[in-house]
Order: C-alpha cells, then sequence, then structure tokens
C-alpha cells in the first residue's frame, strides 16, 4: 500500500483538518466529532449531509455559502455516529429547523433518524431526505432499495440555494425531495481502491475486466465485462438511465464524476460521447459537471447522472455558492 497518510487510524481527521486549514475563512472542524461547518451563517433552514469518508470531496467539500451548512463524516466507508450529528446541529442550527440529506445506506439512514429523534425531543424541527439515485441494482449489500451515489450532488446544490434565499423548511424539504424523484445515476468500476486501515484491495478484477454499476464501496453492480471504448460506455450507462426514467425532451443537468483514479482527459472524453447520445435522444445538457465529485479513494471508473430540470431547479442550480469543491458565482 502507497498512500501519503500518517497512521491509518488518524486520516479521517488529518483529512478535515488539511481542508479546513486551506478554507480558515469559510470554515470550522469540530475536533473528535468530525465535522465540518460553515462560519459566519445566516439565520436560515440549516442543510447538514454526511457519510463515510473516502468519498471526497462529498460531503465536506462541500460545506459553504449556498450549500451544506455541515458536513459529518464517518470513518471510511462507515457511516457517522448520532453523537457527531447532534454535534453538528448545535453548531449551526439557528431556530429555523433542519434539513438532513442522506444517502440510502442502512447506517446512515439509523443514525440520522436516531439524531433526528433526539433533535426533536429538544424542539428542534427536522426533516430527511433519502437520496437513492443508483439505477444499477434495486437491492445491495450495503441499503435497502437504490444506493445513493454522485447525483447526491445535486440535492447539496438545489436544497442549499433554497435555504440561502430564507425559505421555509417544509419547502427547502419539498424542491430536495423533487430533485431525488427526478435524478438518476449509473456507475462502472475499472479496479479496486484500497482502505488505509486493511491494507489491500477490497475486491479484484482483471486487467481487462470492468465492472458496470458496481457501487462506491465496492458493491456488485450488474455484470462483469470486457474492456470498452468510451463510446461504448457512454452507451452502456446512459441507456440504463433511460431505461429507468423517461428524459426524452427535457433539459437536463448532467454529470460525469470520476472515482478518484481517472484522469480528467478521459472523463472529458466520456462527457463528449455523452453530449453526443444526448443531443441523439432528443435530451438538453442545461449544464454539465464534470470531475471528482463523489469518488471512492483511488478506484478508477466512472459514473454518469442526469438530472430533470424546472425552471425553479434551474435557478437554483444557477445561483451562486462557494465552497471548496465547487464555486458558482
Amino acid at each position: 500500500m502507497k498512500k501519503i497518510i500518517n497512521k491509518p487510524e488518524d486520516v479521517v481527521k488529518e483529512c478535515l483538518m488539511g481542508l479546513q486549514m486551506a478554507n480558515t475563512d469559510t470554515l470550522e472542524y469540530i475536533p473528535e466529532k468530525e465535522v465540518i461547518y460553515r462560519k459566519n451563517m445566516d439565520k436560515k433552514v440549516a442543510v447538514i449531509s454526511g457519510g463515510g469518508a473516502g468519498h471526497e470531496p462529498l460531503h465536506a467539500g462541500f460545506v459553504g455559502k449556498g450549500m451544506l451548512d455541515a458536513a459529518v463524516s464517518g470513518n471510511v466507508f462507515s457511516s457517522p455516529s448520532p453523537d457527531r450529528i447532534e454535534a453538528a446541529i448545535e453548531k449551526v442550527e439557528k431556530g429555523q429547523g433542519v434539513l438532513f440529506v442522506i444517502k440510502n445506506y442502512s447506517g446512515d439512514i439509523m443514525n440520522f433518524g436516531m439524531a433526528q429523534d433526539m433533535a426533536e425531543m429538544e424542539g428542534i424541527q427536522v426533516e430527511s431526505v433519502v437520496v437513492k439515485d443508483d439505477v444499477a441494482v434495486p437491492d445491495s449489500t450495503y441499503s435497502t432499495g437504490r444506493r445513493g451515489i454522485a447525483g447526491t450532488m445535486f440535492v447539496h446544490k438545489i436544497a442549499g440555494a433554497m435555504a440561502e434565499t430564507g425559505a421555509p423548511l417544509s419547502e427547502v424539504a419539498g424542491v430536495a425531495r423533487e430533485v431525488v424523484e427526478n435524478l438518476r445515476s449509473m456507475g462502472m468500476a475499472m479496479s479496486p481502491c484500497i482502505l488505509p486501515a486493511v491494507g489491500r484491495p477490497g475486491f479484484t478484477l482483471g486487467e481487462n475486466e470492468i465492472e458496470i454499476g458496481m457501487g462506491i464501496h465496492g458493491e456488485p453492480g450488474v455484470e462483469k465485462t470486457t474492456m470498452k471504448t468510451a463510446k461504448e460506455i457512454a452507451a452502456i450507462l446512459l441507456q440504463k438511465i433511460l431505461d429507468d426514467y423517461d428524459y426524452a425532451g427535457s433539459e437536463v443537468a448532467v454529470l460525469v464524476n470520476g472515482l478518484g483514479g481517472t484522469p480528467l482527459m478521459e472523463l472529458y472524453i466520456l462527457n463528449y460521447e455523452v453530449q453526443n447520445l444526448l443531443k441523439e435522444k432528443n435530451i438538453t445538457a442545461y449544464k454539465t459537471f464534470v470531475g471528482n465529485y463523489t469518488t471512492s479513494l483511488e478506484m478508477t471508473g466512472c459514473s454518469l447522472s442526469l438530472l430533470k430540470l424546472n425552471d425553479k431547479m434551474k435557478t437554483l442550480l444557477d445561483a451562486s455558492c462557494d465552497t471548496p469543491a465547487l464555486k458558482v458565482d
């Protein structure tokens, strides 16, 4: 194992401290709780998300004006505990309520649910939205129903923008659920990743083998096959999405996401093929994002996400934000 780390047990806290030190004007870190939260937050609905570490920049990289107000990290690929989520609420809840954005994994659902129960016992209003954008498999090892993957970034962006307007909790939660309903993603992997505490790959793929639909923790996909061209991969991922949801005639936000080890050159080539296919299918790309937004340590591979947009979502997607991983003027 070759990684730029100190002790495996310290990777999460040292990662978050390094993130905060690079953004001292806008972010704070809570030691031992592994929470990154906004400085100088206005009185508004607080938007909180989180999950296991190892998917950077998700979630802490999206903390800032116009997106998340706090992100709570568990250990690598492990859910954060309820006490960590409580610590985040204490820092950013301003009397307007809290929205939890939760990816659909059993540990996240359970621990954020416990934190919600405890907050409501203290008189804090909390709404939860569960992201389940992965069309690869209906059920998986880690989740009940579809997994939450890279499309989560769109929920953070649009819900965060709505909260920034001063809208009440019901409206912020409502637009977040609208995003989830119109969002689909599909991914593939070309190589495994190595967890720092384990020191070896979590699974194996042959030299010319890829897995279609593999999850961001190495969960099984829909099939193993031989390596394909960018054009073939784009067609496979897009068709799986279109088989699940009708985007014909729609304006969409597109996310071509890298899993951590794929060069940007290859992601842009994939985007070129995706955009050509969208035109053929009468789908208009309103805004496109290409890069590493939800990674899996150093796994090579990618995912494709489509979000069907209406005028409200377009306005919120275009709204300004200032976070370490996404800035919109």
